[in-house]
C-alpha cells in the first residue's frame, strides 16, 4: 500500500512538472528544436529547476535516451565524458583557496568541485519513474560500447561509484524463491540462470520446491521484481563431487534429519547493468545464517563451482614446452583431450586423471593473472570472500558447457565459520590462497618444484 501510494504521488508530481515546464517553454517562446539535443537537456537538468519540473525533464531525457540507436548513444556517452566531468575553473579556485588557507572545509570544497558534473546528473535522472531501472540499462549499453571505446571509462567508474552506494547492502532484501513466488519473477530466474541451464517449468521445480532444495535472492526497492542475483542450495548428506546427481530427475530426497551439508552449486549476477557491484558475499552469508536457523543440523557449507577459465589456460600450458605447470610427460599424456568423448571413455581418461588435477592444482594455487590475483574468476570471488579452497573433482560437469569450459572440472570451496574472517585477511593481505592439505599435496608433483607463479 506504501509503495502504491508513493509511487502515486510521484508520478502525480511529475505530471504537474511536466505541465509547468511546456508552461515555461512555451511562455519564453522557445522553439521544440532547442530541447531535441540530449546533451542540451542534460545541461537543463543540472541548472536546479525546482523538484517538480527536474523530475518530469529527467524522465523526458530517460525517454528520449531509450529510443536512440547504438550512434547515437555512444555520442551520447562521449558528451557524457567531455562535456559533463569536473567543472575545472571551479576546481583550480578550490585548490587556490586550499593552498591559501587550509582547512576543513577548502578540503571539502576540493572535494566537491572534484566531482564530476555527470554524476549529479545521474542523481537528477535516478529521480524520475522508474530511473533507477533506465540507468542500470543504460550502464549495460555504456558496458557494450567500453569494448572498443576505453576513453568512456571515466563515465563507467561514476555509474560504479554511485551504483555501490544505491545498492548497498543495507538496501538489499533477501528473499526465498519458491513455487508460490509470481510467475513473473520466476520466469526471471529461468533467464537469468547463467550456471547450470534450467530447461523447462519441471526442472525449475525441482530446484526450488523439494524440501532439500533451496533458492534465495537479493532485491532492492526501486527494482522490486528483478531479481539482482540468487543462489540455488542443494541439501546433502556429504559434500558432492559432481553436479550431475544434484541435477538428476530421477534422484531421491534427502529426509531433513539426515542433511548435513548445505551445497550452494549455482550463483548467477541477474543485472549486467550492476557489474563490479559486490553484493554476492553478502548473499551467501545471509543465506548460511537463514538455513542454519531452520536446520540447525547443518555444519557444513561448501559450493560445487565450475572453472571456467581453466580449459583455456591448459591449452596454453599444453602447447609451451617452457611450461612450469606440465612437464613433458603430462603433455604427452593429456594429448588425450584431443580425442572426441575422451570422458565417456576409460581407456582415454584414466591415464590423464593424475596429470589433469595435478595441473589443475598449480592452476588454483600458483597461475596469476596480470594484476597478481588467481587466474580463475570463480576462485578470487570465493576466496575474497573467505572459502578455503578444499577439493578438486575431476570429470564433475559433463555438460557440453562443462566439457568447454573446464574439461568437466568443478571445485568445492569450503566456508568454514569459524575461518572465514582469517581466510578473508590472508587473500586480501597477500592474495594468498587458503588451500586443503590434499590439494596442496597435488600441486607438489608438478613439473617445478619452486612454485614461481604463472602470470597470464
Amino acid at each position: 500500500m506504501n509503495t502504491s501510494f508513493f509511487g502515486e504521488m510521484l508520478n502525480s508530481i511529475t505530471e504537474r512538472g511536466r505541465a509547468l515546464l511546456d508552461r515555461t517553454r512555451d511562455r519564453r517562446g522557445e522553439p521544440e528544436a532547442r530541447s531535441e539535443s540530449l546533451a542540451e537537456l542534460c545541461e537543463e537538468l543540472l541548472t536546479g529547476r525546482g523538484e517538480a519540473s527536474g523530475v518530469a525533464l529527467a524522465e523526458e531525457i530517460l525517454a528520449k535516451y531509450a529510443e536512440l540507436t547504438t550512434g547515437p548513444r555512444i555520442a551520447f556517452f562521449e558528451a557524457l565524458a567531455n562535456r559533463f566531468g569536473p567543472d575545472r575553473d571551479r576546481l583550480d579556485a578550490a585548490i587556490s583557496a586550499w593552498q591559501t588557507v587550509p582547512s576543513d572545509k577548502t578540503a571539502a570544497d576540493i572535494h566537491a568541485a572534484a566531482e564530476a558534473r555527470r554524476q549529479e546528473l545521474l542523481r537528477r535522472l535516478n529521480l524520475a519513474p522508474g530511473g533507477t531501472a533506465a540507468l542500470v540499462r543504460m550502464r549495460e549499453q555504456l558496458l557494450d560500447a567500453l569494448d572498443h571505446r576505453a576513453d568512456l571509462k571515466a563515465v563507467d567508474a561514476d555509474f560504479v561509484h554511485l551504483f555501490s552506494s544505491w545498492f548497498n547492502r543495507g538496501f538489499l532484501v533477501l528473499r526465498r524463491i519458491d513455487w508460490a513466488t509470481p510467475a513473473m519473477i520466476l520466469e526471471k530466474i529461468i533467464r537469468y540462470e547463467a550456471v547450470h541451464r534450467i530447461r523447462s517449468w519441471d526442472d525449475l521445480r525441482r530446484r526450488i520446491d523439494p524440501p532439500d532444495r533451496r533458492c534465495y535472492a537479493f532485491f532492492h526497492p526501486a527494482l522490486l521484481d528483478e531479481p539482482l542475483i540468487f543462489v540455488e542450495v542443494a541439501l546433502t548428506r556429504e559434500i558432492p563431487d559432481a553436479i550431475a546427481p544434484i541435477l538428476s530427475v530421477q534422484r531421491d530426497g534427502v529426509e531433513s534429519n539426515r542433511v548435513t551439508t548445505a551445497t550452494f552449486y549455482s550463483i548467477s549476477n541477474c543485472q549486467r547493468g550492476l557489474a563490479g557491484v559486490s553484493f554476492g558475499n553478502f548473499l551467501i552469508k545471509q543465506v548460511v545464517q537463514e538455513i542454519s536457523r531452520e536446520n540447525p543440523r547443518l555444519k557444513t557449507f561448501v559450493t560445487l563451482s565450475p572453472a571456467p577459465d581453466f580449459a583455456r589456460w591448459l591449452d596454453r600450458e599444453r602447447k609451451s614446452e617452457n611450461s612450469q605447470a606440465l612437464s613433458a610427460e603430462d603433455r604427452a599424456a593429456l594429448a588425450g583431450l584431443d580425442q572426441q568423448g575422451w570422458w565417456q571413455l576409460p581407456q582415454a581418461r584414466q591415464p590423464m586423471q593424475e596429470p589433469m588435477m595435478r595441473a589443475a592444482a598449480w592452476y588454483y594455487l600458483r597461475a596469476k593473472n596480470r594484476r597478481g590475483l588467481p587466474q580463475d574468476a570463480v576462485a578470487r570471488f570465493h576466496l575474497g570472500n573467505g572459502a578455503r579452497l578444499e577439493r578438486l573433482n575431476w570429470v564433475a560437469d559433463g555438460s557440453e558447457n562443462g566439457l568447454s569450459q573446464s574439461h568437466g572440472l568443478m571445485v568445492n570451496y569450503l566456508y568454514d565459520l569459524d575461518d572465514i574472517e582469517k581466510n578473508h585477511e590472508a587473500y586480501a593481505g597477500g592474495q594468498r590462497v587458503v588451500a586443503s592439505g590434499a590439494v596442496r599435496r597435488l600441486v607438489r608433483g608438478a613439473a617445478s618444484t619452486d612454485l614461481v607463479p604463472v602470470v597470464g
